[in-house]
């Protein structure tokens, strides 16, 4: 077996890995890549280390960190609180709130993972106590999370931003998030209507704070911490969209303030890190690099040639990447298996646009995180709202995350396959 034969078929062991175990597929791709390297590219040690993604690490570490001393004290849930409570009479008008807030949480920093586990309890149990469907919410929260996912400051942004600078796709953060925002969008309202939300009939006598059970210890006030903690975070977000501060340095500054300032947790947040996750990115993307190195992704581009022209590279770069993601992460499994590939995806198909096959891949990978095998869509299984049918649930959000595969295709074949 070649070194490029076995650098995909080492990649294709990881991405089933990750469908099917529970182990992290970062530790197994730090040991493949180390493997791979000595034993068929004849690699030592420092330099297939060298491909560690330091600086993605450090944002991410940074970003995260933030957000969970927001967590940490309340913040985050005071800001879903109040604002749920604002149209907690109107059915009508509640899943759209919980859309835009999820939106506004994903696209300031917390990213859509962060921002899903925080929202879903108090917006499955709204959606108990004023009868609207679970499946209409969850379709909502996931995909305002994942609208918002792509922001230059969020998790996942970084991550596409930092990948999609290793092949030459540098400078792209906003036209990436604002388009994105734009497919999650369409997609949300189409489910909205099409799942019954206009038609929602509002409830005219309402009592008690409905499906608030998730928010312990939520109170009316803001406390002294939680206003210093919304003032840094505002203050993060003008630092890095405002004047270019490295969002690294801006995150590490913002938590370092709130941490001497006493107005979170510091032991809290840190165990509310999602290790797994940044681990899972890093280690994937270390094995991309020596799959690159072994020739792995000029192989894999042949293999798709032969699927479709190259005037529907994107359409089949987004279907790829969302078949994939129905049972594998989107930003620790997908976007570093996918994008690296992108310029060898050029070559073999004689042609096109690499910025929109890109787009193409980010976008497709996160359109079916309503799959209850994915994290988004988990999460909302889990807080599914007592008395509601679970297995009714799940085979639902399951169909939903198939369904929006082919969705992708077609979507992404409209809004980058003709650029």
């Amino acid at each position: 077996m070649n070194a490029a034969i076995a650098s995909l078929v080492t990649l294709c062991l990881v991405v089933g890995a990750s469908c099917i175990s529970r182990l992290n597929v970062g530790v197994l791709s730090f040991l493949l890549a180390f493997a791979l390297g000595h034993f068929f590219c004849g690699l030592p040690t420092a330099e297939v280390a060298a491909g560690f993604p330091a600086r993605l690490f450090l944002h991410l570490t940074a970003i995260t960190l933030l957000f969970s001393l927001a967590g940490a004290n309340g913040t985050l849930d005071q800001i879903a609180w109040r604002s749920v409570r604002l149209v907690r009479a109107d059915p009508r008008l509640v899943t759209l709130i919980v859309f835009g807030l999820a939106v506004a949480l994903s696209s300031s920093g917390a990213g859509n993972f962060a921002t899903t586990a925080m929202l879903a309890p108090v917006a499955m149990g709204v959606a108990g106590h004023l009868r609207v469907s679970p499946f209409l919410m969850a379709v909502m929260l996931v995909n305002g999370a994942s609208a918002g996912a792509f922001s230059p400051i969020a998790p996942t942004g970084i991550v596409a931003r930092e990948l999609m600078g290793r092949i030459g796709l540098g400078g792209n953060d906003w036209a990436l998030y604002l388009n994105s925002l734009a497919a999650h969008t369409l997609v949300a309202l189409l489910g909205y209507a099409l799942l019954g939300g206009p038609k929602l009939s509002r409830l005219n006598t309402m009592t008690g704070d409905p499906g608030l059970q998730g928010l312990s210890g939520v109170k009316t006030a803001l406390s002294r911490a939680q206003r210093f903690t919304i003032a840094v975070v505002l203050a993060f977000g003008v630092a890095t969209a405002g004047f270019r501060l490295d969002i690294g340095v801006a995150a590490f500054a913002g938590s370092a303030l709130i941490i001497l300032a006493g107005a979170a947790d510091q032991s809290a947040a840190m165990k509310s890190l999602p290790w797994g996750v940044i681990l899972m990115v890093c280690g994937v993307t270390t094995l991309v690099r020596v799959v690159e190195t072994a020739g792995g992704m000029d192989l894999f581009a042949r293999l798709l040639t032969g699927i479709a022209g190259p005037a529907y590279l994107p359409g089949l770069a987004a279907l790829v990447a969302g078949l994939m993601s129905v049972a594998a992460s989107s930003i620790g499994v997908v976007l570093p298996a996918l994008l690296p590939a992108v310029p060898s995806l050029l070559v073999s198909f004689g042609g096109g646009n690499p910025l929109m096959v890109a787009f193409s891949i980010n976008v497709g990978a996160h359109l079916v995180d309503i799959s209850p095998l994915s994290p988004l869509g988990a999460l909302c299984l889990a807080h599914a709202p007592p008395g509601e049918d679970r297995a009714a649930l799940f085979r639902k959000l399951m169909a939903a995350g198939w369904t929006l595969a082919p969705v992708g295709f077609l979507l992404c074949q409209l809004m980058f396959g003709f650029r």
